[in-house]
């Protein structure tokens, strides 16, 4: 019997209880929180592994089910797993944030289509990035290594101790800058090699203000920035890597304190 004389099973009620900090940091994490991820998919990932949970890592669970304490307990649980899939969708906004940058440099700033991940419509290139560093996360075995985060913050941040300090929560906002400057440092070769055009076509434009450089402008930067691309996409993947390993080291530093 627990609390108010509901009759609810035991071992029930500790499989929810264990799945909100799963199903929390799901929601907001980088391929899970995806739009394309059915429902169902996230609540029977978030219920296998709870089950795996239960029997790795003991822990006291609240025996009341309405009570303040629970409440605070569960709110608790939903903090530390919304904060583990923040820090790293944080990351993941990088390639957007570079694709803005270059596709207005490139004149294609306006081509846009929907983002797989959340739905909502970004820059082509953008899109085309951001499926890239999601297929570099799967080959890292990032899944796997996000799956193992969550399970190790039982034991670090156990059930009814699990409030994050006002510290911690300050430096995952300060963390938010990060997006901005993974997203500058990965479109840098690109976006320099576009600023030299621009100067080019600005000292054309003073030496010859007869010259029409919305018809040779756009073409040259278009241009410019295809070939830029293929040159530069090994050296961008190669920093694609490091903005995931960066994430996952974020997520267990600025969440579970930096224990491994």
């Amino acid at each position: 019997m627990l609390g108010f004389g509901l009759a609810v099973e035991p071992q029930l009620w500790a499989l929810l209880f264990t799945m909100v900090r799963i199903g929390a940091a799901f929601i907001v994490a980088p391929l899970f929180g995806a739009v394309a991820m059915p429902v169902q998919v996230r609540v029977l990932l978030s219920g296998a592994i709870a089950v795996l949970v239960l029997k790795a890592q003991p822990f006291a669970i609240p025996t009341e089910v309405f009570s303040l304490t629970t409440f605070l307990s569960i709110a608790a649980e939903g903090l530390v797993g919304l904060a583990i899939g923040l820090v790293l969708q944080i990351a993941f906004a990088a390639p957007v944030i570079a694709a803005e940058i270059i596709g207005i440099s490139m004149g294609i700033g306006f081509a846009a289509m929907v983002d797989p991940q959340n739905g909502a419509q970004s820059p082509a290139l953008g899109t085309f990035l951001s499926v890239l560093l999601t297929l570099l996360f799967l080959s890292l075995d990032g899944h796997l290594l996000l799956i193992d985060l969550i399970v190790r913050s039982y034991e670090l941040l156990p059930p009814g101790a699990a409030w994050l300090s006002p510290a911690k929560l300050e430096n995952i906002a300060i963390f938010g800058g990060y997006a901005f400057l993974s997203g500058l440092l990965l479109a840098l070769p690109v976006g320099f090699l576009l600023l030299c055009l621009n100067l080019v076509m600005g000292m054309l434009s003073r030496s010859a203000p007869a010259l029409n450089l919305f018809a040779v402008g756009l073409p040259a930067s278009l241009f410019v920035g295809v070939v830029a691309l293929f040159v530069a996409l090994p050296a961008m993947t190669d920093y694609m890597l490091v903005i995931v390993q960066e994430a996952l080291d974020a997520a267990n530093t600025l969440v579970l304190g930096g224990v491994r």
